[in-house]
């Protein structure tokens, strides 16, 4: 018999999906700043000021540009 809550956190994505803005390109790597703080590297298309979607070190996106409230609902 499957275990129906193994099969439904198998849906969930193991790395969590980020928003920030690409600071600078070096070599062909992005450096991100996360609207929550920090800095992350990733790789994509993408161009500077560019408000992007980042997750495991990659980028997936363009993402908009929306106020960051940082509150949670």
């Amino acid at each position: 018999m499957p275990n129906i809550y193994r099969q439904f956190l198998d849906l969930i994505p193991k790395e969590p999906r980020q928003v920030g803005d690409v600071s600078a390109i070096i070599n062909g790597v992005a450096i991100v700043d996360l609207m929550g703080g920090g800095q992350v590297q990733a790789v994509g298309e993408a161009t500077i000021g560019q408000r992007v979607f980042v997750r495991a070190g990659t980028i997936e996106g363009p993402a908009p540009t929306l106020t960051y409230s940082g509150g949670v609902i």
